[in-house]
């Protein structure tokens, strides 16, 4: 959520008169995140985020926009799209397509604690469960083509360790058909930054931009990944272990994602690891652009490479 399109004060205004919101109070430029442009926003009737998508396939808007109307309107914590007077949740602002959800309550953790965990585990079973009932499909721009594509784009600009470590685990996921596991609704990003709590109840998942039909296991590799590794990489077992159980208690996996398990947390370490190492390799401009660090994702893969996966 960093800031690459600047909206002023009129700008917003203007856009804010398509809605029934109340008058605008003030806005403030969110500088987390990566991929869009993000402002809170404070109105009379309310608080509320507006995003302006920067690169996203404007045709793939309404999947990610819909999916969280189906999962709020079933009870899930995630923000509402807001509609504007003509029923429409995509518009344009400064060029840029442009949505406002509502602001959940809550703030994110940097230390989860082993409720934090169960509840978040909880979170991506329902999640999973209840998008099983929408009828939309959007494919992962993140998913086995990309990551070749971009580890080969890398490979000339990375030091000889690297290059040997992106090469290997490649040619090691060709024998990852993720395709050919149970398939949904995933999140693709259930970062610790994605999640709200007031206290260590779980107030908010946000920020569905990555959403995409996909594994479901993948999702809850990316999400161990977070939410369970130490800062040298290694799972921290206990936190696992909370997360696992809670996410199988909404959704039981098969025999056929036990088995791939091992292979599918390297490929969520390695999705991240390559898209931070690229955005560090090839940064883009922008006000308040906040570039994470490669490196806490190449431990993570080279601990899932040396080490037992958590029981699944």
């Amino acid at each position: 959520m960093s800031v690459f399109t600047k909206v002023s004060h009129a700008e917003l205004h203007a856009f804010l008169e398509q809605y029934s919101l109340g008058e605008l109070l003030g806005f403030q430029g969110i500088g987390e995140g990566v991929e869009n442009t993000n402002y809170y926003v404070d109105s009379s009737d309310g608080r509320w985020v507006l995003t302006l998508f920067e690169r996203l396939n404007h045709a793939d808007l309404p999947f990610f926009l819909g999916i969280m109307e189906h999962l709020a309107a079933r009870g899930f914590p995630c923000p509402m799209p807001i509609r504007n007077r003509a029923g429409e949740a995509l518009r344009t602002l400064n060029g840029k397509p442009a949505a406002l959800v509502l602001r959940l309550t809550g703030q994110s953790v940097l230390f989860p604690t082993l409720q934090h965990c169960a509840a978040v585990g909880a979170a991506l079973g329902e999640l999973h469960v209840l998008g099983q009932s929408f009828g939309g499909h959007c494919a992962n721009g993140r998913g086995a083509d990309w990551r070749r594509q971009t580890g080969e784009l890398l490979l000339p600009k990375t030091d000889a360790a690297t290059r040997a470590l992106i090469e290997d685990e490649l040619a090691a996921q060709q024998t990852l058909d993720l395709q050919r596991l149970p398939q949904g609704v995933i999140h693709a990003d259930l970062f610790k930054d994605n999640v709200l709590f007031v206290d260590e109840r779980l107030s908010g998942v946000i920020d569905f931009y990555y959403a995409c039909n996909d594994a479901l296991l993948y999702d809850l590799a990316i999400t161990l990944n977070d939410w369970c590794t130490e800062a040298d990489g290694r799972v921290n077992a206990a936190r696992a272990q909370a997360l696992i159980a809670a996410y199988c208690a909404r959704r039981e996996p098969d025999d056929t994602e036990r088995a791939a398990w091992p292979l599918v947390l390297r490929a969520a370490a390695l999705r991240f690891f390559l898209s931070r190492l690229h955005d560090w390799t090839f940064p883009r401009a922008g006000d308040m652009v906040h570039i994470k660090d490669p490196d806490p994702y190449r431990r993570i893969l080279l601990n899932h490479r040396e080490h037992a996966a958590p029981a699944l």
